[in-house]
């Protein structure tokens, strides 16, 4: 699936071209930062990526199914719940242990990251967790259909804190409205940031979100506190849990 005489696939992160065939600048919501692993990391992906990490070529692939990963179809599962942003794992792999019977797709960038979380969902013995590094925007367009997430989880999405950066925030009216369609209804949007702007800037959004009701709610208790988290709390930052749903 790759533009003709390009050599560039124009689906992936990166990879969009203009009308010309000239590379277009993307402003994307995330940065990649380093891929050397630990050896603790680099056991865990060595035991795991082949079964739970879908390679980033496999989506440019004709008749590509997040399900096929899975091994199992609609029917077949309570529902799909989708992560933006899963860092090391902690809370990815404790949620998706206790809930066996839907299927967790976790999007992350960051390759030791991804090795990380391999490592605690094996410890965990979450074997419905699906790892993806393609761009997670993109993919929620191009990847994932209409009403067929149950829940959406965005926690600690990076603040892009510089003012300059704010554009980059994955949480904007065009994001909040793709996530709309692909809710489920009945479905709910989970988020958290220790950024208050950025949690004034959520609300502002997400209340301005035709198809989309809630608000800040108490901590969810399920969700494990993390070391990202704890280093937050420790420099004085507040939490805020907001929980959108899709009537």
């Amino acid at each position: 699936m790759t533009e003709p005489g390009s050599g560039v696939t124009p689906a992936r992160p990166h990879h969009k071209l203009t009308e010309d065939g000239r590379r277009m600048r993307e402003v994307l919501t995330y940065s990649r930062r380093g891929s050397r692993f630990t050896p603790i990391q680099a056991a865990a992906w060595e035991a795991h990526h082949e079964e739970w990490v879908v390679p980033d070529e496999a989506v440019d692939e004709p008749g590509f199914s997040f399900d096929t990963w899975f091994g199992r179809g609609p029917a077949e599962r309570d529902g799909l719940i989708v992560e933006i942003g899963s860092g090391v794992g902690e809370a990815t792999a404790a949620l998706a242990a206790t809930r066996p019977t839907y299927d967790v797709l976790a999007f992350e960038v960051w390759k030791p990251g991804i090795a990380a979380t391999l490592g605690l969902v094996g410890e965990a013995g979450a074997a419905n967790v699906r790892m993806c590094g393609v761009d997670a925007v993109w993919s929620m367009e191009h990847l994932i259909a209409p009403e067929s997430i149950s829940e959406l989880w965005t926690f600690f999405p990076d603040p892009w804190h510089k003012k300059k950066h704010n554009k980059r925030r994955l949480v904007n009216p065009t994001f909040a409205d793709l996530v709309t369609t692909r809710l489920k209804p009945g479905g709910v949007w989970r988020l958290a940031t220790d950024w208050a702007d950025y949690a004034e800037q959520m609300i502002e959004v997400l209340d301005a979100a035709p198809g989309l009701e809630g608000g800040v709610v108490e901590r969810w208790s399920e969700r494990p506190v993390t070391k990202f988290e704890r280093k937050g709390v420790a420099v004085g930052r507040d939490i805020t849990d907001l929980l959108y749903r899709r009537p």
